[in-house]
């Protein structure tokens, strides 16, 4: 099939538990349609606030690191830090500390991540009032019963690009719990990323070791920006269900950070999770169109004039923190919050209610829908999948019972 005659075939799907006929994934409505949305941005549905809601993929600790703020003070700008994320009903969160490209050539990788993790571990304890970490559910599940939200560390970008397993375990020692093979977009010397040069057609021996490693310790093993033979062969060694954090579907946008039919169900085979992410460009075909970023990923060669100093390294981040979208967007390629969630009902009818999720990179760079400024309307999502006729238990499985699922299942507690 055709992709244009594959989106198109998207809009004819049934809605999981739909009252209503689904409209195409295309369609998102611009300033003056008379589509009758009349959001209100301080509702706080009954389903939410009662609900556990984990948020997958939120980018923390990067501007707390490099602008020595607070993530317990509230913010201008950005999208993510504690007070509003209460406001937004989060109870749980994966704690995504990240080390971007511009560490690599002078294979400062390692460094940052112990500076980001330890950091992490500081802000938590200095905002112990408001987050504790969490090292399995039954940790989540106790420290929400003091009314506090909980941190799941997660690590984006490479921890070491050899792979050393002597670091995996020191980092695990100091209460990360979750990582992402890859080294972000760049290919590391143990797996092939969705965007770079594929050396090890999937994932090599080293990889191997790593994901055992992994599953012996109990920690969740994250294939987000790896390419589809990666995802499919780290499924098939591990012990244990893997996630993919945070994206959108291949079909609906070929974006190559999109993750496959293919990967999703062999995901879900292992009792994994799909997080979707909240941004325009993996899930608004037109949008994609319109921009056309997928060029612009990452490759060895962008990275060859980047820092090779601890110092260059910050002062290049630091001239992009906040990591949040900063541009403007057309109303015609604007995407609506409701045609997000008609991206998780896609992924419903593909793996079923049991494997999705949410993870939406805020502070990450997605551009997000219009009802959604920041992390403190994280309703608007689950008044999207109430619109769309889901029951209140599918709800509050996609909004954080399916990530509390796993990490129970992979950390024994």
């Amino acid at each position: 099939m055709q992709r244009r005659e594959l989106v198109k075939s998207l809009s004819m799907l049934p809605l999981a538990g739909s009252v209503f006929p689904i409209t195409s994934l295309l369609s998102t409505p611009a300033v003056g349609n008379k589509m009758p949305l009349n959001f209100d941005q301080q509702t706080m549905p009954e389903l939410h606030r009662n609900a556990f809601v984990m948020d997958g993929h939120t980018h923390v600790m990067t501007r707390e690191l490099l602008m020595g703020t607070d993530i317990g003070q509230r913010y201008a700008d950005g999208t993510v830090d504690l007070p509003r994320a209460k406001e937004g009903g989060l109870d749980a969160m994966f704690f995504s500390v990240y080390t971007p490209e511009h560490y690599y050539p002078g294979r400062l990788e390692t460094k940052n991540t112990f500076r980001v993790i330890n950091l992490a571990l500081e802000q938590i304890e200095k905002n112990n009032d408001v987050i504790e970490l969490a090292l399995n559910a039954s940790d989540i599940e106790r420290i929400n019963k003091k009314g506090k939200m909980a941190a799941f560390l997660d690590l984006e970008g490479g921890y070491d690009l050899d792979g050393d397993i002597l670091l995996l375990q020191a980092l695990y020692r100091l209460g990360l719990r979750s990582i992402q093979l890859t080294a972000h977009n760049t290919t590391n010397a143990f797996i092939d990323t969705c965007n770079d040069v594929s050396r090890w057609g999937g994932i090599n021996d080293l990889g191997k070791e790593v994901i055992a490693e992994m599953n012996r310790l109990g920690m969740v093993i994250n294939v987000a920006h790896a390419s589809n033979d990666a995802i499919l062969q780290t499924v098939e060694a591990s012990k244990h269900p893997v996630t993919y954090s945070h994206g959108g579907f291949y079909s609906i946008v070929n974006h190559p950070r999109c993750i496959t039919d293919e990967a999703a169900k062999a995901i879900a085979s292992k009792g994994g999770v799909i997080g979707i992410h909240f941004g325009s460009l993996f899930n608004n075909p037109k949008y994609f169109g319109w921009q056309q970023k997928a060029a612009n990923e990452t490759t060895p060669s962008s990275v060859q004039d980047f820092a090779k100093t601890l110092e260059e390294a910050d002062r290049a981040v630091a001239k992009e923190v906040p990591l949040n979208f900063k541009g403007t967007i057309p109303d015609e390629y604007w995407m609506h919050v409701d045609q997000l969630a008609k991206v998780i009902d896609y992924g419903v009818n593909l793996v079923g209610e049991d494997h999705m999720a949410i993870g939406s990179d805020l502070d990450g760079g997605p551009e997000l829908p219009r009802e959604i400024k920041d992390i403190s309307d994280f309703p608007q999502i689950t008044m999207a999948m109430q619109r769309l006729g889901y029951s209140d238990e599918r709800i509050k499985k996609i909004l954080g019972l399916n990530w509390l699922r796993v990490i129970r299942e992979v950390t024994g507690g």
